[in-house]
């Protein structure tokens, strides 16, 4: 992955440097550690709704997806109804795919079933750490061995849109990963906010053999 200077001086992954809506989001949020519960299944459901679509389109609607599904409250949209499903059909601020959307709320449920297992979805989500990864050598990839395995988990769940390649995307946006390129200014401004954070106390997820 190439790295490029912004007119700021910083170097970047060259997708973060592409658009100011991406340098922002590049430089303050992707792979930047996250163990809050809300931010975590917002991350989740916006990578679903993603697939087959460019990430700064959801960037663009993400104000209007978090008016809609109730700031990502997972607890709220698992209570959404048919009616729900109808007025987001209708809100041309976000995307409009019944599945996506269906998925969504079903998803929403389904994290309440895993926080009350796991006691959060940080919890869960941060089992899945690679052991390791600080000193992972930089590679390009749209999958890995733990996103394979927390796609399957999740199905397993009854989780929906949670393929290995949207896992993934869901790993590196939560900074269970460090995929910003070698020279890249956030590369160690990474690797430091995964250095001193607290991680959630984690419960080994046991899947059937």
């Amino acid at each position: 992955m190439d790295v490029v200077i912004g007119a700021d001086g910083r170097p970047r992954c060259a997708w973060g440097g592409s658009t100011p809506d991406y340098a922002a989001y590049h430089d303050t949020e992707w792979g930047f550690p996250v163990v809050d519960d809300r931010r975590l299944f917002e991350k989740v459901c916006l990578e679903g709704f993603q697939s087959g679509l460019s990430w700064l389109t959801i960037l663009r609607k993400r104000p209007a997806f978090r008016e809609a599904f109730a700031g990502f409250d997972h607890e709220v949209v698992a209570g959404f109804d048919e009616r729900d499903v109808e007025r987001l059909l209708g809100d041309a601020g976000i995307v409009r795919h019944r599945g996506k959307i269906e998925a969504a709320i079903n998803n929403a449920a389904r994290a309440v079933e895993l926080v009350a297992e796991h006691g959060s979805i940080a919890a869960y989500a941060w089992s899945w750490e690679p052991a390791g990864e600080e000193q992972r050598p930089f590679e390009v990839r749209s999958t890995s061995p733990e996103s394979v395995a927390m796609s399957k988990d999740l199905k397993r769940r009854g989780w929906r849109f949670v393929g290995p390649t949207t896992a993934y995307a869901f790993q590196q946006a939560m900074g269970l990963v460090n995929d910003h390129a070698p020279g890249c200014a956030a590369r160690e401004e990474v690797a430091l906010a995964r250095r001193e954070l607290v991680r959630p106390v984690v419960t080994p997820v046991v899947t059937p053999g």
